[in-house]
């Protein structure tokens, strides 16, 4: 019989099967709850990975994940079948598209999830964890699971953008702004990552993450509270969507670049022109998406349901761009 994983083991693995992204906020009771184990053994699990380069410790705010999950130290890999990601993640990315076609009810039991995906109780446990981490399913008191709401339709998409139009410029220049350099570094190189290959390569839920992770470091260094609360939950409820959108990823580039240009101009204290840069690349994403709004509309049910393609097409199509972001 495989001894059990240890506690480091275990976080390592939700690291590699959720592709988290560097920056990656730890929060010691959010994994003792999904490995149902006291917070004691995950506080110290997160000083093993810490002393091992994994995680950044930061004073009063936790643990951050440091590296990229592919140079992760071989030892505090768990064996598993070479399979077992594939089949997590296909079963994952077959949960978000058919919850986007309407073709799931808002409430199942895992029993049903397990027969439709034709997952073990341990795979199925494990995709929803994954899930309820995210927020787009809550357990149900006593038996079952509930799906949150979410964002379905293009219409909901834009309109979420043109929130975000009135936010993050203004966040940028909140009294008291500050980015850490640390923050900066990390945004800078997820970027430079991208602009390397990542955007024809990565899943697209890590490209997602990585979006995410850019601005929502940006509004946390506002320390405006209703300001940081609004933009996480902005992220949460669009994921879905924004999964569908990376079918086309011909204007990724431009996104890197125009991120790349306000963390330099934040890097040199020049907030109002950072603001003034950030307004215009929420503008071009959201004509970019009005553009794409094809792509976004809800499919036949009938229409077997894909992952989101790694690759970037091999002759860009001018009239879907990326958008994203």
């Amino acid at each position: 019989m495989k001894p059990a994983a240890s506690i480091p083991q275990q976080i390592v693995a939700m690291m590699q099967a959720e592709a988290w992204a560097p920056g990656t906020h730890l929060r010691a009771q959010a994994l003792a709850d999904r490995l149902r184990v006291s917070r004691t053994p995950v506080n110290e699990a997160l000083e093993v990975l810490e002393g091992k380069g994994v995680l950044r410790r930061e004073r009063n705010r936790g643990y951050f994940l440091e590296m990229e999950v592919a140079d992760l130290p071989a030892e505090l890999m768990e064996a598993s079948p070479d399979d077992e990601p594939d089949v997590l993640s296909a079963a994952y990315f077959r949960i978000a598209e058919d919850r986007l076609r309407g073709v799931l009810p808002d409430d199942l039991s895992e029993a049903a999830l397990r027969s439709r995906y034709t997952l073990t109780t341990a795979q199925a446990s494990a995709v929803l964890s994954r899930i309820a981490q995210e927020g787009w399913i809550e357990r149900k008191p006593g038996y079952g699971w509930t799906f949150s709401t979410m964002l379905t339709t293009p219409d909901s998409l834009l309109q979420s953008y043109r929130l975000r139009l009135a936010l993050e410029p203004a966040a940028l220049l909140e009294p008291g702004y500050r980015l850490d350099p640390q923050v900066l570094a990390r945004c800078r190189a997820a970027e430079m990552h991208l602009l390397k290959g990542g955007i024809a390569t990565d899943e697209a839920d890590k490209l997602h993450n990585r979006g995410v992770n850019f601005h929502e470091s940006l509004v946390e260094a506002s320390g405006n509270a209703f300001f940081i609360d609004t933009i996480r939950r902005v992220n949460r409820v669009r994921r879905l969507l924004s999964y569908r959108s990376m079918q086309d990823r011909t204007r990724y580039k431009e996104h890197c670049r125009q991120h790349l240009q306000i963390l330099d101009l934040l890097e040199r204290g020049r907030n109002e022109e950072a603001s003034v840069a950030m307004r215009e690349h929420l503008t071009s994403t959201l004509r970019n998406l009005e553009s794409i709004s094809g792509i976004l509309q809800p499919q036949s049910a009938k229409t077997p349901a894909k992952a989101p393609a790694k690759s970037v097409a091999k002759t860009p199509s001018r009239k879907r761009p990326a958008a994203a972001t």
